[in-house]
């Protein structure tokens, strides 16, 4: 992992493009070199192979956890598939845009926090750490003692993060475009405007306040479950301040024992099958950095409700269909269904069809088996790896799914990848087949 230290935040245009300049020039030298030694061996030079290389990763997740804001995050959605489909190496080095980022000096830490809560602001405290507890692409998290006693976790944003969003992003699509790792007819412009507009929700912090406290209470009937409460008096646009609840990060619940590991992993999922079809409102970020493990009480602790999103009525309907038609290891059902929330694109071919179609059947396999499935014997991740890679090569007929479905999606993978790290036995379909009868 990269070294965490304080650096102060790219937040002028100016900067970051900069920044992104000595991205591109880094990696494009990096190819050169690449291609050059392969034509020495009298070999072909391979674009995607010479881009996709433990340097260039390194050199990307180096400079993207050094800007911050949007243009980390969607180096977090790179890095988001735990090694299942990009190479372990490269997965390894972008993990650490999944984790830590690089904090602000204590000036900019200052400047920021007058900003929000004006002069004098060390006042409404007893107490305020400067040193973060956590770091991540859009802001910072302080542990703080209000005045009245309360025990608090303070989330300040970085300067100019919600002002490069769209900046930030258009340099990311111009990298990628430029790498020709995209088919010639893919779609790209639809998915960065939804990026862009999902980023800019992440970073509105009165809207973020507002789903902490909507989540809530949608979870104050669950035991098992703890959401922070929101501090609506020391929020503030560029602050979000809430209760601090301990807890340890959910990765690390991989060394408790195996019925702990079956019974929190449960529980996950019983809040996905909530968020999807009861709630129709999700959490659709399946960032590991989301979830903690209160070791006293054995509570899931959830956080970070920037990309929580409501679930349209007809796509909760749309996955309906789908598990059942997936229960009943009905294939054309299967397919008609996964064709109507966008899942399978529009005329495609008959292999692309198979791939997809077989994908779905390894996905449903925790759901059609009578009894616990064990997501840590490997053969699952492993399968839906090589059929990765089998659809990433018809790619010149492949369409991104809906945003929706594509979030949706998403969060659904990482709770699978998350099981899979857990190794934990989960009785899938018992909690499934409320929701399909």
């Amino acid at each position: 992992m990269l070294p965490v230290r304080p650096r102060t935040v790219p937040s002028s245009r100016l900067s970051r493009l900069a920044g992104f300049g000595r991205l591109a020039g880094g990696i494009a030298g990096n190819v050169i070199g690449g291609g050059a030694r392969e034509m020495l061996k009298g070999q072909k030079p391979d674009l995607p192979s010479l881009l996709l290389t433990p340097a260039n990763a390194k050199r990307l997740a180096d400079e993207l956890a050094r800007l911050r804001g949007a243009a980390m995050k969607l180096g977090q959605l790179i890095s988001m598939d735990g090694g299942e489909v990009l190479p372990r190496e490269l997965a390894d080095i972008l993990a650490r845009l999944r984790a830590e980022a690089d904090p602000m000096p204590e000036k900019q830490l200052n400047a920021a926090l007058e900003a929000g809560w004006g002069p004098g602001w060390e006042g409404q405290f007893q107490r305020f750490d400067r040193t973060p507890i956590a770091a991540a692409s859009i802001g910072q998290v302080h542990r703080a003692v209000a005045l009245d006693g309360r025990d608090l976790a303070i989330k300040v944003q970085y300067p100019g993060v919600a002002a490069s969003i769209d900046a930030d992003v258009d340099n990311v699509a111009t990298l990628v475009k430029l790498s020709g790792l995209l088919p010639a007819g893919f779609a790209l412009d639809p998915l960065l405007e939804e990026a862009k507009r999902q980023l800019h929700q992440e970073a509105d912090y009165a809207r973020e306040g507002a789903m902490l406290a909507r989540f809530g209470e949608l979870a104050a009937d669950w035991p098992d479950v703890v959401v922070p409460a929101l501090a609506a008096d020391l929020s503030r646009p560029t602050i979000l301040a809430m209760g601090h609840v301990k807890g340890v990060a959910i990765d690390k619940a991989a060394a408790l024992p195996q019925a702990e590991r079956d019974r929190l992993m449960t529980l996950m999922l019983r809040i996905l099958m909530a968020e999807l079809f009861d709630w129709r409102l999700m959490q659709t970020d399946p960032n590991f950095a989301n979830y903690r493990y209160d070791l006293n009480s054995g509570r899931l602790v959830l956080l970070d409700f920037g990309a929580a999103r409501p679930v349209p009525d007809h796509i909760s309907d749309g996955y309906r269909a789908l598990l059942a038609s997936g229960l009943a290891g009905d294939d054309a059902a299967l397919l008609r269904a996964m064709a109507a929330i966008g899942i399978l694109p529009p005329a495609a071919p008959a292999a692309m069809e198979n791939t997809i179609l077989a994908m779905a059947r390894d996905g449903f396999a925790p759901l059609r088996l009578d009894g616990p499935f064990d997501f840590g014997a490997g053969g699952l991740a492993s399968n839906l790896k090589d059929q990765s890679q089998t659809l990433i090569g018809q790619r010149d007929h492949f369409t991104a799914p809906p945003p929706d479905v594509l979030f949706i999606q998403r969060k659904i993978a990482g709770m699978y990848l998350l099981a899979a790290r857990l190794k934990a036995r989960v009785d899938v379909a018992a909690l499934v087949r409320p929701y399909t009868g």
